[in-house]
Order: structure tokens, then sequence, then C-alpha cells
């Protein structure tokens, strides 16, 4: 075999990194570059094959992901449903006689509320 000499320049980071892989694998820097050069030609030779199911998987997970935004936006509109019947329900069983204004208020406090209370961390 008959060996060619090539020069070859290295960011300072690289070179770092090439003599910590060498150090840890107990070979000179010179051997260490040697194997990534050839690892690396390797690779560029006979890529990894793309499997045809990654891309089956992105679209199915995009699609979950989007059906699970509807069913958030179902189920906090399900919560404020859930507020107005609650603040409606308690303004006539109390026999009170509110405004519109004064339970579209009390039904925002209690809809902002169940969604802070929602979001609070458990042990």
């Amino acid at each position: 075999m008959k060996l060619v000499r090539h020069t070859l320049r290295l960011p300072v980071a690289l070179d770092k990194t090439l003599r910590t892989l060498a150090e840890r694998q107990g070979i000179s820097a010179y051997a260490m570059l040697q194997r990534s050069v050839k690892a690396g030609i390797a690779t560029q030779i006979s890529p990894p094959a793309r499997d045809t199911g990654d891309s089956e998987m992105v679209a199915e997970l995009a699609s979950v992901s989007t059906r699970m935004v509807d069913v958030e936006r179902m189920l906090d509109r399900a919560l404020f449903t859930a507020c107005a019947a609650y603040c409606y329900a308690r303004s006539a069983a109390t026999g009170a006689r509110k405004s519109d204004e004064v339970i579209t208020a009390e039904i925002n406090a209690a809809y902002d509320r169940q969604r802070r209370l929602s979001q609070e961390k458990r042990p």
C-alpha cells in the first residue's frame, strides 16, 4: 500500500476534540485523524438508508398534534359552558336578580380560576 500525504488544517475546537478522543482511546492524534477520515469516507460512500416509515410517522404525529389542538379547544369550550351554567344556576338558586354583565363577569372569573387551577402542578 502506497501512502499519500495531505496537509490538513483544523479549527482549534475540532483539534481539541480530536486530541481528547485520541487520548481516550490511547492512540496518537494522527492515528485518530486517520480513523476519522476513514470513517467519514465510509459514511460518504454508503450513507445510511432513509427509512420510509419515518416520513409516515412524522405525518401521523402531525395529524395527532392537530387533533389534540381540536380536543383542547373543545375541552376549553366545555369548561367555559360549565362555568356559565354554574353561574346562571347559582344566580337563579339564590334568587338574586343580577344583570347579564354581572353574571358574565362571574363566568369569566370562574373560567379563569378553573384554568389557573388546571395548570398548577400536583405532587
